[in-house]
């Protein structure tokens, strides 16, 4: 499986994808740390894949969602933004309306 076949895979076979640095438990930045705690305050349900594992992966979302930054969030395989697209959302109430759309069950705020 290359690269690609795997993020994609990833993105289309899970409802809430989050590439960061690091893990959902112990984020390595503070931008990926900002997502997850947006995420977990919502309560929503998503799978944290970690970049610095990778290579191939830190590059290969890159160019999968021709977004030049991490971390990047995905929503029922649609690539939703990276930190400051995901605040904003979050602070206008538009991420939880596009989780409500989608049918993603957040625990809150939904």
């Amino acid at each position: 499986m290359s690269i690609e076949q795997f993020i994609d895979n990833e993105v289309k076979s899970n409802d809430v994808v989050l590439f960061m640095k690091g893990t959902p438990q112990f984020p390595q930045c503070g931008f990926s740390g900002q997502v997850v705690q947006i995420l977990d305050h919502l309560g929503v349900s998503y799978k944290g894949i970690n970049v610095l594992e990778s290579d191939e992966i830190r590059t290969g979302i890159k160019s999968y969602s021709n977004w030049p930054t991490i971390p990047q969030l995905y929503i029922k395989g649609e690539f939703v933004g990276g930190c400051d697209i995901v605040r904003e959302m979050f602070q206008a109430g538009e991420l939880q309306q596009t989780l409500k759309e989608k049918g993603v069950g957040a625990a809150q705020g939904a």
